[in-house]
């Protein structure tokens, strides 16, 4: 089973993506505060991070980059996700994997979830 962190501050997108991503068999961890994503890779090691790119508190692609630049984290695939669609080339400058608007068409998200976790094998 993949797991799959999803930082956002927004509860609403939080809510349904734990929700939608859970029935479909991804193990989901959800948290509204940036500067928490750090720990929680450590803890919880997802194979994939969903980052939101306007942030209250650290932004987005602040974390991005430092987790790029790290390491032990800069393999881990990491799609970025704004509602400013405008934002679709951001995910380049931060070295993110790929990037999806919102609000976004759930079959696309879970082709780019399929996309960046095909390499895993369990």
């Amino acid at each position: 089973m993949h797991k799959i962190l999803v930082v956002d501050d927004d509860p609403g997108i939080l809510d349904a993506m734990e929700i939608a991503l859970t029935l479909k068999g991804y193990e989901v961890e959800v948290t509204p505060h940036g500067e928490e994503a750090f720990s929680m890779i450590e803890s919880f090691a997802p194979d994939l991070v969903f980052l939101d790119v306007y942030l209250s508190g650290m932004d987005g692609r602040d974390i991005c980059k430092q987790l790029k630049a790290n390491k032990k984290t800069k393999d881990l695939p990491i799609i970025m996700f704004s509602a400013n669609k405008s934002m679709r080339d951001v995910f380049k400058e931060c070295n993110a994997n790929d990037f999806i608007g919102k609000p976004f068409n759930m079959d696309e998200l879970y082709d780019k979830i399929k996309h960046q976790t095909s390499h895993i094998l369990y």
